[in-house]
């Protein structure tokens, strides 16, 4: 048990005597945290919508004064009026402006008289987000303009009442669950797998075999202080990235054991992961060369940024084998939804089995290289 202990001293010494390459591992999540939590999955402001308007008739002023509520309220979007269709379709073409409405000659006319009144709508489909924001707004418009002035006293349309289980879910706070399982998986990848291959690039595994220590010994330690420094970088990324969410689930004693127990799982599923595939590799260059690699083909695949239910059938059997994905929910379920046990505990269930059964395969694959 000191030959093993002494293995771990001796890998947490080597790691805490390098604070800048403790920051740097954590760095990238929390960069990505704030950056990527404010640039995405916010609410569509101050676009600029060109109005055509051929008719000047009572109706159309209805239209014209929904959209200045829209610019007083919600703000998606300001009007900027023009003279000539063609003229706006080429800005919307250009960039200049990011939609037209088009409200043509008769329109009050074939409102009043039930004939079919359109409106038209040109938008710069390339940004499908963009797009879909300003489709979306007017499409709510329409329906406000299609409801009568003196509703039927009798319902004769069907209805949909959405009831929300938990409360509006900012993307920082969406984008959490990756950024922990991202600042683990860093921390193995250079706290185990680079510092592993560089040991054993400079022979320090083999001193080590040529004192009593076995080597099964030798794995334990190497994985049980990769496996630490992981928790390390978990706990930290949890307990700041849920400060700066906004999240309190860290103050609920249960929520604080069911995410220790993901972490400590994630921690030894990366681990043995990471262990397995540097085991057999001695160049130093290798484990820089897999890291953004790896990066990509694990973690997007993972839910952590887009839902796995839209990717295709090839890209969500890669997401059954991640090890992210079940790490991922995992926090979710946690932070997000505040869950027990019961909504974790299959993905600690494959997070312990596969972290145990890749490092039961990588033991008999560690060999000397002398």
């Amino acid at each position: 048990m000191n030959r093993f202990l002494a293995i771990v001293e001796r890998e947490m010494r080597k790691f805490f005597r390098s604070p800048v390459l403790m920051i740097m591992s954590m760095m990238l999540p929390l960069v990505q945290l704030v950056i990527l939590g404010n640039a995405f999955g916010g609410k569509i402001r101050g676009a600029k919508v060109a109005v055509v308007d051929y008719d000047h008739g009572p109706q159309s002023v209805k239209v014209r004064e929904a959209f200045d509520s829209v610019a007083v309220n919600i703000a998606t979007f300001t009007t900027v009026n023009y003279d000539d269709e063609k003229l706006a379709r080429e800005d919307v073409r250009e960039g200049k402006i990011d939609a037209a409405v088009i409200i043509p000659a008769q329109f009050s006319r074939r409102v009043y008289a039930n004939d079919a009144p359109r409106i038209g709508l040109v938008v710069d489909n390339s940004d499908q987000f963009m797009s879909s924001s300003i489709e979306s707004e007017m499409q709510s418009l329409v329906d406000a303009l299609n409801q009568p002035v003196i509703q039927d006293r009798v319902v004769k349309q069907v209805a949909l009442e959405i009831v929300e289980l938990y409360p509006y879910v900012e993307y920082m706070k969406y984008l959490l669950s990756g950024s922990i399982a991202l600042a683990m998986y860093i921390s193995v990848m250079i706290g185990g797998g680079m510092l592993y291959i560089d040991d054993k690039a400079r022979g320090v595994h083999e001193g080590y075999l040529v004192t009593p220590i076995s080597k099964l010994e030798l794995v334990m330690g190497l994985n049980i202080a990769g496996a630490a420094k992981a928790v390390l970088a978990g706990i930290s990324i949890t307990v700041i990235g849920s400060l700066m969410a906004g999240l309190g689930t860290i103050f609920h004693p249960e929520a604080v054991l069911n995410l220790l127990l993901l972490i400590l799982g994630t921690s030894i599923a990366f681990n043995g992961m990471m262990f397995l595939m540097m085991v057999r590799v001695d160049d130093p260059l290798v484990p820089r060369a897999m890291f953004g690699v790896l990066n990509t083909l694990l973690f997007f695949p993972s839910g952590a940024i887009y839902p796995i239910a839209a990717f295709p059938k090839w890209l969500q059997a890669i997401a059954i084998v991640d090890p992210f994905t079940y790490a991922i929910h995992g926090f979710k379920s946690i932070l997000l939804k505040d869950g027990g046990f019961v909504s974790i505990e299959t993905d600690l269930l494959f997070l312990f089995i596969f972290g145990i059964g890749t490092l039961l395969i990588a033991t008999p694959l560690f060999k000397r290289t002398l």
